[in-house]
Formats: structure tokens, C-alpha cells, sequence
């Protein structure tokens, strides 16, 4: 049993890996339909390039998908939506009418004649008044009754779901549908024009008292104060019906026998083939998904993705070896592409939208960003050869996507500028169009029949590769990465801890300046990444803080606290200045990969000059070497490796006694040639040649710092 743990701790990278593989080859399959994969290639306006194709059994000949979305926008403008009709508000509105008639007739009869006691019928000028009062009574019920009956619908609604030629509707009264024109029910607003139309108009016989007064009393009474809608949209009904007249459409129109020619080679497929070709494709790969077959069809995808994975980690060991090592940066390649067919797996599935919609080109701008142009651009080919089992004509699809794909690597040269990305998504939108209108130009063979929705679903896709933005900090935070964006950020020399040590150890915080200008240089020619080593020098030296003044860029007036120290406790401060930057890199929240040049940038080097001061002091005393090392690590990528020549050959820049071409040539290849033979670099992937020329680029630009001039010779005859 131990041998066992002892080898599964040993293989357990591998085993990781393993599972990696494993984990998204189980997930792909579970995606993929389960159906089989016509086994012939074809485009509309293209010769038939296979042989002569034969009906192998009966099939109908399915409709297109524009047909039938023709079909099913027709139908739903024709529908006619429903509305429930609901008598208890009607009864409602009137209880409360007679309440405030009441009230209001009350209030008339003290204000124009003055009674105040309950009318009295056998008084003759009572009963008038009565009788009156009736007639307004009548009048203003009717009013309210012809209304309701008609119906009154809110406005919003009614708008919201007339949408058909005839502006029509269905009324429900009970079990009774009744068709309406729209413009013969109520809204709120016609119906209080027509209430007031009817008060302004008014015409009541035998009215003892003038038209004006009984004008007035309606308007005070006010009746626009008991109209409420009594019509509400169905929406069980309308989606019942509606569901049933799109279920009756036909999906089919024509019938293929067995043994009748399809198309024989050599033959266009026009608008008629491609359609009797693509219902014997989806007939087929039905027929396929639910046969005896299925366990083989099963097969065939799990070989075709385990061998997209296997390709997919071969790309990486054999050309991007770090991040295959790494099982975090690994995962999330895999997870990107795992990720981008889901997505499409569901939409394909839903069919509510197009795949045309999908931002695939966030795939390679996503890569490009944590890593580089090339992984970017084959993580994206990888993705769309995968996607394309799924999609209908996956050459036009495959082909479409990988030309905007390129295009927005090409265009984003840089993510951190915010114009940038918006310009991609521009170029993006046009790489779409062009593309896609010259393939439906060669397979339509004219304008008409393009399909324009799809510019409109191109537009989106463009608008959606703005998310890269958030993406970006999501996955940045998510699995530790860095951008290019955050780097800008951090180098920023207003950020707190830089401005910190500005102000606790300036001749640090000028080194450091100088050290990044440098390392930034030599790693811009030899392939790297320049922000990130130029963020790294910045913060390489943040531990000095802790006790400034023992460093000597920082000291003053010729005052070193050395003097007073052992050469073990002098190199023990010095040393520990590591140790301090990263806990105070820590404390800060600094990304892992600015950590990385804090710890690596003296590697496991002496501090040689109280080593070789103890020697010369104590010559017959041993020397323990690790009280005058550095802890380590050692460099182990081109960025730190170059920081550590950078950083050593600045400081000691500043000891030169004289500036000149020789002294500053001289002091850069005895630095970097003494690193060289310590095997600093060893971990480093940086090679003799780049060595060679971080040389020169030291030399001529620190000649530039300390302005050496070339002595040039003297001209003959002077």
C-alpha cells in the first residue's frame, strides 16, 4: 500500500493531466447529439463533388429553415390574441356610482335649491325634482353599462399584443369566443373622450332647470372616476392557440423514394438539390442516433474528441511546455474550449437564436491576453473544428469564424487601451459581413437571397466581444493570471506601495526606475514580456523599506551603519530585504508573478562584498557560505533572468570610478559572465544568444546613461 501512494504521489501530475483529459472528453460527448454525421460535404451553387447519389430508403423532403420561419412569422402576425372578459368590475364601478350619485345629488339639491329634508312625493315640485333625479341617473347607467359592455382594455396591453394586420382581438364572455375589431372596444382613454362627448352633448326632455346646470353636475360628478379595464390579455389561451396553429405547419413537402437519383457528380446543388440533400442529412442522422448503431456513432465521437484533446495537450508540450506544466494554466485551456462548445451546443439546441450570435473571437483575445498570439490563434481553430460536428455546413461555418478570429488578433495589438477593443469589435463586424456576403453571393448566385438577419446576429456577436473586459478580471481572478491591463495598473508610480518607497528609501525607488527601463529594453528584443518585466523591476526592491538607510543608494553625508556591524549581521540585512519584499508584496495583495522577480532577483548569488571582507579579515576561520547567500529561488523565465543582469549590472554601474566605453563594456561581462558560470540561469528558458545581446543592450544604453562619447580618430594630415 505504500509503494502504491508512494507511486501515485510520484505520477500524480500526470494522473492530473490524466483527468484533465478524461474530465473534457466526458463532457464533449455528453454535449454532442446523438446522432450519426452525414457522411457528404456539399455547398449550395457548388458541383456535387461525390458520386452519383442514390435515395437509399423513402425520406421526406424537409422545408427549409427560413421557409418555415416565413411560415411561422406569417402565421403570427395573422394571430389574433385573446382577452378575458370580466363582468364583477362592471358591477363594482356602478355600486359605487349609485354611492356617489347619491352623495352628489345631496350636495345639488342644497346648493341650487336648497333643501336639505328627504324629498316628499305628493309635494308636485318634490316630485320633479325626483323624477330629475331619475332621468340623471338613468342617463349616466346607461352611459357607464353601453362601456363596460363594449369593454375597456388597458392601452399598454392592448399595444403590446396586437400585433396582427386586421388590428384584431378575441373576446372571452364565458365559454363564448366573440372576434373584435380592435378599434371597437374601449381603451381608458377613448372611453373617457366618450363619456365626455356624452355629458357635453347631452339632451334630457322635460329638464326644468338649464342644460349648463345639468352639464355642471355631471362634471362634477365625474364619471371618469368608475372606468376600470374589464378586458385582460389570456395568456393560457392566446399560448394554447398559438402553440397548436405553429404546431399544424407542415415541416415537410414532397416525398423521395427509394432508389431515385439525387444528384449525380458533376451537377450544381441550386436551391432544390440543397434541399433534398439536407433533408436526407438530417433523415439520415436521425436514422443513425436511434439505430443499432448508436453504441458505434457513440464510438466515433468519443474517438474524434479524445483525439481534438490529445492534439490540444501534444500543442502544448511540445511548443508551450510552461503552461503544460502547468495544471492550472492547462485547465484553463481546456475550460475555454469545453466552455465555448457548451455554449453552443445550447443554442444549436434551442434554436431560439443563431450560432452566429456566439463571440468565438473572445477565444483567441482571451489566450492572446494571458498568454500569446499563436496559442490563441490554435485554441480557436481547435474550438471551431469541434463545433463544427455540431453546426450545419461546418466548412462555411469553420472558415468564417477563424478569418474574424485572425482578424481580431491581428487588430488587438493591445487590451489594456480601451479603444482597442472597441476597434476590434469593429473590425470583427466587417470581417463577418465580407466574408459571409461573398459566400452567399457564390451560393445564392444573387443578392435577393441572402439571409440579412444574419448581419444583424454578426452585429451582436461584435457588440459581445466587449465582455472581454470583465472576462478578463474574472478569469484573472479565478485562476491567478495577469493581464496586460492589470500590469499597466500596477506600474503606475502612483500606486500606494511604490509611492511609498519613493518616499522611505528614493535611492531604491531611482534604482529601481533604472532597472526597469533597462530589463524592459533587452526583453522587448529578445521575446518576453515587457510590462510585466517592467512591473516586476519596479517592485523587485520594496523590501529595502524596512531599513533604507543600510543600502547604499539610499545613504547620506557619507554615514553607513556597516561600520558599527559584523560583516555575518551586515549580510544578514541585506539578504533579508527578500524575504521583506515578499511579505510586504503579500500584505499588499500583489499578483503571484510580481512576487516571482521579488524572490528570484539575486537568486542564490553571495553578497560578495562582506563575504570576501570576512575572508580577508578572518583568514583561518571557516566561512559558513549560507549566512552570505541569498535563499533563492533562481530565475526560472527570460523576465526574472533578465531583472537579475538588469539589477546587478545598474547597481554596480554606480560605483564606477571613470565612465567610459571600456569600463562600462567591462563591468557588463564580468556581471553577467560571473551569473553565467554561478548557473543562475540554469531554470531559465534564455539562451547564449539572448545573453549575448542583453550584453549590447546594457552597454549602449548605460553608456547613454552616463553619457560616454566615442573618441573619434583623427582625420589624416592634422
Amino acid at each position: 500500500m505504500k509503494r502504491v501512494v508512494e507511486y501515485l504521489r510520484e505520477k500524480q501530475e500526470f494522473i492530473f493531466r490524466g483527468l484533465i483529459i478524461l474530465v473534457s472528453v466526458t463532457i464533449l460527448v455528453y454535449l454532442f447529439p446523438r446522432e450519426g454525421k452525414f457522411r457528404y460535404e456539399y455547398q449550395k451553387g457548388k458541383p456535387w463533388g461525390h458520386e452519383d447519389l442514390i435515395a437509399p430508403y423513402d425520406f421526406p423532403i424537409y422545408k427549409l429553415e427560413n421557409e418555415l420561419t416565413a411560415e411561422r412569422d406569417s402565421i403570427l402576425r395573422e394571430f389574433k390574441p385573446y382577452f378575458k372578459y370580466d363582468t364583477v368590475i362592471a358591477i363594482n364601478q356602478l355600486n359605487e356610482f349609485y354611492e356617489s350619485f347619491e352623495e352628489q345629488w345631496k350636495a345639488h339639491l342644497r346648493e341650487e335649491y336648497g333643501i336639505t329634508e328627504e324629498l316628499n312625493e305628493s309635494r308636485w315640485a318634490h316630485r320633479r325634482l325626483i323624477e330629475q333625479e331619475d332621468r340623471y341617473k338613468s342617463f349616466a347607467v346607461n352611459l357607464l353599462e353601453f362601456v363596460y359592455s363594449k369593454g375597456i382594455v388597458g392601452v399598454d396591453d392592448v399595444l403590446d399584443r396586437v400585433d396582427n394586420i386586421d388590428l384584431s382581438i378575441v373576446l372571452m364572455r364565458g365559454n363564448i369566443a366573440e372576434e373584435y375589431d380592435y378599434s371597437e372596444v374601449f381603451t381608458q382613454k377613448t372611453a373617457y373622450e366618450y363619456l365626455l362627448n356624452e355629458v357635453n352633448s347631452m339632451k334630457l326632455e322635460d329638464v326644468r332647470e338649464g342644460e349648463d346646470i345639468a352639464i355642471a353636475f355631471f362634471k362634477e360628478l365625474n364619471l371618469n372616476e368608475f372606468i376600470e379595464p374589464n378586458l385582460f390579455y389570456d395568456e393560457e389561451t392566446s399560448s394554447t392557440v398559438k402553440e397548436s396553429l405553429i404546431g399544424e405547419i407542415s415541416l415537410t413537402q414532397g416525398l423521395v423514394q427509394t432508389g431515385e437519383r439525387i444528384i449525380s457528380r458533376g451537377e450544381v446543388v441550386n436551391t432544390q438539390k440543397f434541399r433534398i440533400l439536407e433533408s436526407l442529412r438530417k433523415e439520415y442522422e436521425s436514422r443513425m442516433g436511434y439505430s443499432s448503431n448508436y453504441f458505434l456513432v457513440l464510438t466515433g465521437q468519443m474517438i474524434l474528441i479524445f483525439v481534438s484533446i490529445l492534439v490540444l495537450f501534444l500543442f502544448l508540450f511540445h511548443f508551450r511546455n510552461e503552461i503544460y506544466q502547468d495544471n492550472v494554466k492547462t485547465m484553463f485551456v481546456v475550460f475555454l474550449l469545453v466552455l465555448f462548445v457548451f455554449i453552443s451546443r445550447m443554442i444549436l439546441k434551442t434554436q431560439v437564436i443563431s450560432v452566429y450570435l456566439i463571440p468565438f473571437a473572445i477565444v483567441p483575445i482571451i489566450v492572446r491576453t494571458f498568454y500569446d498570439a499563436r496559442l490563441g490563434l490554435f485554441i480557436h481553430m481547435l474550438t471551431l473544428l469541434v463545433i463544427g460536428f455540431l453546426v450545419a455546413n461546418a466548412f462555411e461555418f469553420v472558415f468564417l469564424n477563424i478569418i474574424t478570429g485572425i482578424v481580431a488578433l491581428f487588430s488587438l495589438t493591445n487590451i489594456y487601451r480601451r479603444g482597442k477593443l472597441f476597434l476590434t469589435a469593429v473590425l470583427v463586424f466587417i470581417s463577418y459581413g465580407i466574408v459571409y456576403s461573398g459566400m452567399a453571393i457564390l451560393q445564392e448566385g444573387n443578392l435577393s437571397s441572402i439571409e440579412w438577419l444574419n448581419y444583424a446576429w454578426f452585429a451582436g456577436n461584435s457588440g459581445l466581444i466587449l465582455l472581454s473586459y470583465p472576462l478578463i478580471y474574472v478569469f484573472e481572478k479565478t485562476f491567478g493570471f495577469l493581464s496586460d491591463a492589470t500590469l499597466v495598473e500596477l506600474s503606475d508610480t502612483n500606486q500606494p506601495l511604490l509611492r511609498e518607497l519613493a518616499e522611505k528609501a528614493p535611492g531604491s525607488f531611482q534604482h529601481s526606475l533604472q532597472v526597469s527601463n533597462l530589463a524592459e529594453e533587452a526583453v522587448r528584443v529578445i521575446g518576453g514580456n515587457p510590462l510585466l518585466i517592467r512591473t516586476g523591476a519596479l517592485y523587485h526592491d520594496i523590501g529595502k523599506m524596512d531599513k533604507p538607510i543600510y543600502f547604499i543608494e539610499n545613504q547620506r553625508n557619507g554615514y553607513n551603519p556597516h561600520d558599527s556591524l559584523e560583516f555575518e549581521e551586515s549580510a544578514e540585512i541585506i539578504i533579508d530585504h527578500v524575504a521583506k519584499g515578499v511579505e510586504m508584496a503579500k500584505k499588499h495583495s500583489l499578483p503571484g508573478q510580481i512576487i516571482d522577480f521579488i524572490r528570484t532577483h539575486h537568486g542564490t548569488t553571495m553578497v560578495q562584498y562582506f563575504y570576501r571582507s570576512y575572508i580577508k579579515k578572518f583568514p583561518q576561520e571557516e566561512v559558513d557560505i549560507k549566512r552570505f547567500t541569498y535563499p533563492g529561488p533562481k530565475p526560472f523565465s527570460k523576465e526574472t533572468a533578465t531583472l537579475m543582469m538588469a539589477d546587478s549590472v545598474e547597481a554596480a554601474s554606480r560605483s564606477l570610478n571613470s565612465f567610459s566605453q571600456e569600463s562600462i563594456d567591462e563591468l557588463v561581462e564580468n556581471i553577467i559572465d560571473r551569473q553565467v558560470r554561478e548557473s543562475q540561469f540554469y531554470d531559465s528558458p534564455i539562451t547564449f544568444r539572448d545573453i549575448d545581446t542583453i550584453k549590447e543592450i546594457f552597454k549602449r544604453r548605460l553608456a547613454n546613461i552616463y553619457h560616454v562619447r566615442i573618441a573619434y580618430p583623427e582625420e589624416a594630415g592634422k
